[in-house]
Formats: C-alpha cells, sequence, structure tokens
C-alpha cells in the first residue's frame, strides 16, 4: 500500500509538471495564433531544447507581426543562438519603418553582433545626436593661445555603421581641424572676430568620411583667449642663450686663470733661474782670484761701484715717495 501511494504521489508530480510544461507552450502558441504569427506548437516545444526562449522568440515574431513585417521563425532563432539582441533588433525595424529608413533584418542583426546599438542608431537617425569637444588648446600665428570648445551635431549613418569608425573619431578629427585653423591664422584676434571660419574650414575637410556617422554641422562653443606662448617662448629662448653666454664667459675666465697660474709658475721658474745663475757669481770670482784674473783692487772697485748703484736706488726711491706724499697732501 505504502509503495502504490507513493507512486501516485509521483505520477501526481509528473502530470501537474507536465500539463504546466504543455500549457506554457499551449499558451505560447495560442498567443502566437490570434496574433496572426505564424508559429507551430512543435516549433515552440523544440526551442527549448535548442535552448532557444520561446517566450524571446514568439513576442518578438508577434511584434514584427503586428507592424507589418514577415521574418522568419529562423531567422529569429539563429540571431538569439549568434548572441544578438532579438527584441532589439525587432523595435529597430519598427522603428526604422515607421520612420521610412530603409533597414532589412541582415542589416539590423549584422549591426547588433557588431557591437553596436542598433537602436540607437535608428534614433540618431531620426534625432540627431549633438556631442561636445573637450577642451581644444592651439596657437595662433602671433603666438597667443586659444581654447576653443566645440558642438557637433551628427546623424547616425545606417549604411556605414558595420565597419564605420565611432564617436571619438569624429571628435579626434574636429579637434585636429580646430587646431590647423588656429594655427594658419595670422593673428587670434582674426579667430575671435570670426569663430565661424573654424567651423567652415573643418566642415570643407569632409571628416564624417569613413565613419558611422554623418556631420550636419559644427557650432563653436566657446573660445577663450589663453597664454602668450610666443611670449613665452622668446623667454625662454633669452635665457637659453643667456646662459650658454654665461657658460662661455665661465669657461673664458676659467681659460684666463689658468694661463695666469701657468705664467706665474714660469716667472717662479724664471726667478729660480736666475737665483741658480746669481749663485755661480760667487764661485766665479773665487775662481778668478785663484786663477790670477781678479786682483784685489778690482775686488773693491767692482764693491764700490755696487754700493754706488744701491745707494743711487734708495735715493730714487726716497724722491718719488716724497713727491707721492706731495701729491696727496
Amino acid at each position: 500500500m505504502d509503495f502504490m501511494y507513493i507512486l501516485l504521489i509521483i505520477a501526481g508530480v509528473i502530470g501537474v509538471a507536465l500539463f504546466y510544461f504543455i500549457f506554457a507552450y499551449i499558451a505560447l502558441w495560442l498567443q502566437a495564433l490570434v496574433s496572426g504569427a505564424k508559429v507551430g506548437l512543435v516549433n515552440i516545444i523544440f526551442m527549448r531544447f535548442r535552448k532557444v526562449p520561446p517566450k524571446l522568440i514568439v513576442e518578438s515574431k508577434i511584434m514584427a507581426v503586428k507592424a507589418g513585417m514577415e521574418i522568419p521563425t529562423d531567422s529569429l532563432e539563429s540571431h538569439y543562438l549568434a548572441g544578438g539582441n532579438v527584441s532589439r533588433v525587432i523595435q529597430a525595424l519598427i522603428a526604422a519603418d515607421k520612420a521610412n529608413i530603409e533597414l532589412t533584418f541582415n542589416r539590423a542583426a549584422a549591426i547588433d553582433l557588431a557591437g553596436r546599438d542598433v537602436l540607437e542608431a535608428v534614433q540618431m537617425s531620426v534625432n540627431p545626436k549633438v556631442i561636445e569637444t573637450p577642451l581644444v588648446a592651439a596657437m595662433a600665428k602671433d603666438g597667443i593661445q586659444l581654447k576653443a570648445i566645440s558642438r557637433v551635431t551628427v546623424r547616425a549613418n545606417i549604411d556605414r555603421l558595420v565597419g564605420g569608425a565611432g564617436a571619438e573619431t569624429i571628435l579626434a578629427r574636429v579637434g585636429e581641424g580646430i587646431v590647423t585653423t588656429i594655427g594658419s591664422a595670422e593673428t587670434h584676434k582674426r579667430v575671435l572676430e570670426n569663430p565661424d571660419m573654424i567651423s567652415k574650414t573643418v566642415l570643407k575637410k569632409g571628416l564624417d568620411a569613413g565613419t558611422a556617422y554623418e556631420i550636419l554641422s559644427i557650432d563653436i562653443a566657446d573660445v577663450d583667449v589663453g597664454k602668450n606662448i610666443g611670449a613665452e617662448l622668446e623667454t625662454d629662448r633669452a635665457e637659453a642663450d643667456k646662459k650658454i653666454a654665461q657658460a662661455k664667459a665661465e669657461e673664458k675666465r676659467a681659460m684666463a686663470f689658468a694661463t695666469e697660474q701657468e705664467m706665474r709658475a714660469r716667472v717662479q721658474e724664471m726667478q729660480a733661474k736666475v737665483v741658480e745663475a746669481e749663485a755661480q757669481v760667487p764661485l766665479a770670482m773665487a775662481e778668478a782670484f785663484r786663477s790670477g784674473n781678479l786682483g784685489i783692487m778690482d775686488y773693491y772697485k767692482m764693491k764700490n761701484v755696487a754700493a754706488d748703484t744701491k745707494m743711487r736706488d734708495q735715493i730714487s726711491k726716497g724722491e718719488t715717495r716724497t713727491g707721492q706724499d706731495d701729491q696727496t697732501t
């Protein structure tokens, strides 16, 4: 009895689960049937075995049919299995159809699988988006720095969404165009007087080529005067020239000091040679006495001459000192 009771309980649970399981699929099938979407019951059941959510596929199919678009169920399943956002693609197709934008399912699926928001792209095609560039600084030819901010109005280009560059490329190209325009201006005043010259120059370059967007307009939001870069560069150059001149002067001074020291060394060397030569005089006189070439009277005469010379030197030095004292008084 207990075993039969357990079997009945198990059979009841299985029956309830099967009923709920089948009822859920039947409910989806009936929902698709009354909505005009042709999705078979067997196909709905097999979606579970293919690891595809039946509710998502059925609701997406119904949404497309109600919008007047016939999309095969297999295409929806394939896009889901490829990692795409099925409901987002269907919403984008409906939005494109209402806005008279030509967009096929395969194109929308490719855009979605490429990692772009296909619905946002369609919305940007209808309602253009404004993106603001960061602060761009550039220097005019007169050396004055200008800082500009621009607003770029872009519209998504459905045909170039796959493989086209993003908004970052647009901003980089616009920033490059601003720098080129300001840098080619003769004076910064010309740019301040006519800021629209930046917009005109940038638009002529065709910056949206190869991107997923189409540039509608470029508006300069703000232009401010920055630093006087030219004056700073001239100041830095003058300071550098000053340091170079000081270094060269220091080099010459060091060379002159080295030459002076060399001359002093040579003077000391010459004085040493003089002292050495004077030391030879007594020896020569002694040798002259011994050889008889110099007599005692000759020696006294030489000493008298030396004494007279020394006396004259002292007298002349005394007169010179006296003259200097008189001038000072």
